[in-house]
């Protein structure tokens, strides 16, 4: 991996931004710029003219809840399994000892 930064130009609601950033990064800028442009455009086309930074930061408090919302997914996903991992490993212990005696 190479830490060299490079020059990158992204459009994100017919604005150019000019970012540096290691080659093996590029793509993931890329698409995170994709993923913001769509989201204010998404704002932007509700009517409400609003100015270029309250569209900015409308999407990044969307994007931020999403991110959120999530996260609190993630370790409600991981607490079950762990749960049910538990639950597999105590029947299985039941069932070794059983066939033991």
């Amino acid at each position: 991996m190479s830490n060299d930064k490079e020059p990158i130009s992204v459009m994100i609601l017919d604005r150019e931004y000019q970012f540096a950033c290691a080659a093996e990064e590029r793509a993931a800028l890329r698409e995170a710029a994709e993923l913001l442009d769509g989201r204010m455009r998404e704002i932007k086309a509700q009517g409400n003219l609003m100015a270029l930074e309250r569209i900015a930061v409308m999407a990044a408090l969307n994007m931020s809840d999403e991110i959120i919302k999530l996260r609190k997914e993630g370790v409600t996903r991981v607490e079950t399994v762990d749960q049910r991992i538990r639950m597999l490993a105590d029947r299985l212990d039941d069932a070794l000892a059983e066939s033991i005696d």
